[in-house]
């Protein structure tokens, strides 16, 4: 399984909510791409075991296999909607860095050019 990229970057000018999205994100990928393997893998093995076989630690390793598979499409969808809030909170906060910025300037305008 591919492993994820370290979260910091002495050079990358990103904040830190950024790379945690970028971080997040790539997790996400991961475990979508594990959750589409498991899918073939069961469908194989379904496919593959005659019924007659399915029994005992083979019919509860073919369950569990059902049961992981939603377990990863559920946790495919937290990280996403995870992202979501990211990328929204990194959009508000860019926003009000914008406000803080502009606040700024023009307080520094006050102060050198009194009314």
């Amino acid at each position: 399984m591919p492993e994820i990229a370290p979260v910091s970057n002495a050079t990358d000018p990103s904040t830190p909510l950024e790379r945690a999205l970028e971080q997040n994100e790539a997790a996400q990928g991961i475990v979508e791409q594990s959750a589409a393997e498991l899918v073939v893998i069961h469908a194989v093995l379904k496919q593959e075991i005659p019924d007659h076989v399915q029994t005992g630690d083979v019919a509860y390793a073919l369950q569990r296999t059902d049961e992981l598979e939603i377990k990863i499409g559920d946790t495919a969808q937290e990280l996403a909607q995870v992202n979501e809030v990211l990328a929204q909170e990194i959009g508000e906060r860019v926003d009000l860095e914008r406000e803080l910025a502009a606040t700024k300037a023009a307080l520094a305008q006050a102060i050198d050019h009194p009314a």
